[in-house]
């Protein structure tokens, strides 16, 4: 399971003061743009080394949650950019939470699974902005999952 990289981001950003905030964010962009998960481990040393004495709280996260970080890198760039938030999945799984939140129990497994239908269905009419590189993220995706993604 990936952790987010803009939540990782954002959560380290919360111990800067404005003013040093665009410094700190380029030196964090220098640990998850890396190549390699080895590239970027070597980029939060660096990062560590440089920042510790003043914002010690971000590189112990990171550090923390490094198991979680480092999927990111087994993809290729093109595809990095589209998996680097999970905004979008969390996006729909509280259109789903939504409906469901107030209700104690269903009769049955269906009547839940068209009232899930139905919020993703009214979910998705509200999608309008594209994701962005996503052209070439779905020609990788069809090359790394070939058995996950149907070919027409």
């Amino acid at each position: 399971m990936q952790l987010c990289i803009v939540h990782m981001v954002r959560h380290s950003l919360n111990y800067v003061s404005w003013k040093r905030r665009p410094e700190v964010a380029a030196d964090l962009k220098c640990i998850y743009q890396s190549a390699t998960a080895d590239e970027a481990e070597q980029r939060l040393g660096e990062f560590e080394a440089k920042w510790d004495a003043e914002y010690l709280p971000i590189g112990q996260s990171w550090r923390r949650n490094w198991p979680r970080l480092i999927p990111f890198f087994d993809y290729p760039p093109e595809t990095r950019k589209v998996i680097y938030t999970t905004n979008a999945i969390e996006s729909v799984n509280m259109s789903l939470r939504k409906p469901t939140k107030n209700r104690g129990s269903f009769p049955s497994d269906e009547v839940l699974l068209k009232l899930f239908y139905l919020a993703l269905r009214n979910t998705s009419r509200k999608w309008t902005m594209p994701i962005r590189d996503w052209k070439a993220a779905l020609a990788r995706f069809t090359i790394q999952f070939e058995e996950r993604l149907p070919q027409l």
